[in-house]
């Protein structure tokens, strides 16, 4: 084992991922996570990787964007997407998990590794040293401000908001009905069926709702666009939502034989089924207008909710303007960031980042150049954006087709097109990998 130390500050998906591949490599890990000493405005336990929004990290089909990122992690031993795949509960094409499984498996695992030490206790200024800045998007002041002095650009700041979850044994089963969007999945989702004019009622219930009260940090609110508050959504049109999360294509209600004209979808949010999330329905409202409101929702008319929607603050560097390609910051090269804050959405892609931080640390540490995974890889694609993108206007992103290189020929076929990307990124990973000794890096 190297005498070698790596501080990493955050044990959420991104700082768990990092320290995993760190430790891995057979170096010394400090871990710096502050809860439960100290709590978030979300956050509610003190297990590391604690998933507070969604229990789906996405797609895990391979003609998905999000499903080959998977595919890629699990290549590089991600400890994140293994824990996940033992967790999974049914969610069509989707991986979602336990989420109380998923936290206490990345803890246990994490707690395992001889060389990590796991320090619980806030991290109140950017170390000294070789060291993974994984803070998460709910930086506590004292770091944030730590960060922001460091980068010179402030903060970009947006919001975002948790989905209700719904206590199973008080939805009512003979309104709703079990099914995956075009039969993808089998049953895995529940399906609450409004008509025409139940939607439109619930429409005009959520234009007209309060909204809880807004904190002093978020006064000027910039919500990401790939998790708007339902209410925000609705504002924007009676249809908006009726073409986002309600969607009903590719659902039939087999009670009727037709489509519905909007549909709530509930997913499973636990292992044992005991609880169902609200897919895509985040939002800012007051507790008892959720209340209110989601009980317009056939099936959902005496509901129990476990948890409720919440708005909460999302904090991320201007990454372009502060990284390299390495998760390196540009003007200190010993200094990595990883997740939420180093300017990408999204568990996946969070965990992600901190896989490439993580071995590019260990590989500094070790004397060794760190690595730029190939662009053509949804790992580089996503890595060549944090660093590459428009500093102006810099907005967090999910991974995405649109994101990778094109491909030499020109395939018109969109299906066909993917798998060709697919065919490309697998295979100039694994080449990657044998090249630069990646796939051997056991513990030491």
């Amino acid at each position: 084992m190297s005498d070698a130390r790596v501080v990493i500050v955050g044990g959420g998906l991104a700082g768990s991922e990092a320290a995993w591949q760190v430790a891995r490599r057979g170096l010394r890990v400090d871990l710096y996570e502050m809860r439960p000493a100290h709590g978030t405005p979300v956050h509610q336990t003190g297990d590391l990787a604690e998933l507070v929004c969604s229990n789906s990290l996405k797609s895990n089909l391979l003609d998905t964007a999000s499903g080959l990122l998977k595919e890629e992690m699990r290549r590089c031993d991600s400890l994140i997407v293994r824990v996940a795949d033992s967790v999974k509960v049914p969610a069509g094409g989707a991986l979602a998990v336990d989420r109380e499984a998923f936290a206490r498996g990345v803890t246990a695992a994490i707690e395992a590794l001889p060389n990590v030490r796991i320090v619980r206790e806030e991290m109140r200024a950017i170390p000294e040293g070789l060291c993974v800045v994984a803070t998460g998007p709910l930086a506590s002041d004292a770091i944030a401000a730590s960060i922001a002095a460091f980068t010179g650009k402030g903060y970009l700041y947006f919001y975002d908001a948790i989905s209700p979850i719904v206590d199973a044994d008080s939805i009512d089963r003979g309104k709703v009905f079990g099914a995956s969007r075009y039969g993808k999945g089998g049953e895995d989702y529940l399906n609450c069926p409004l008509t025409e004019a139940e939607y439109g009622q619930f429409h005009t219930a959520l234009l007209t709702a309060a909204e809880a009260p807004t904190h002093e940090f978020e006064k000027e609110i910039n919500y990401f666009e790939g998790c708007l508050p339902i209410e925000e959504m609705a504002r924007r049109g009676r249809d908006t939502l009726a073409f986002g999360p309600m969607k009903p294509v590719g659902l039939v209600d087999p009670r009727t034989g037709r489509q519905p004209y909007a549909v709530v979808q509930l997913r499973q949010d636990n292992l044992a089924a005991e609880f169902y999330s609200m897919v895509g329905f985040q939002n800012h409202l007051k507790f008892g207008e959720q209340i209110r409101i989601f009980r317009m929702i056939p099936g959902l008319e005496r509901a129990e909710f476990p948890r409720l929607g919440q708005v909460h603050r999302n904090s991320y560097i201007n990454a372009p303007a502060i990284l390299l390609p390495t998760f390196q910051a540009r003007r200190r090269r010993d200094l990595f960031f990883a997740g939420q804050i180093s300017g990408v959405e999204g568990y996946l892609e969070s965990a992600a980042a901190g896989l490439t931080a993580g071995i590019n640390a260990a590989r500094l540490a070790d004397g060794q150049p760190p690595v730029i995974f190939p662009a053509t890889t949804a790992l580089g694609a996503l890595a060549h954006y944090i660093s590459s993108a428009d500093p102006a206007n810099y907005q967090p992103t999910n991974i995405a087709f649109g994101l990778f290189p094109p491909l030499q020929q020109t395939i018109r076929d969109k299906k066909q097109k993917k798998e060709a990307l697919v065919r490309r990124a697998l295979g100039d990973l694994d080449a990657f990998m044998a090249q630069s000794l990646l796939a051997g890096a056991p513990a030491r």
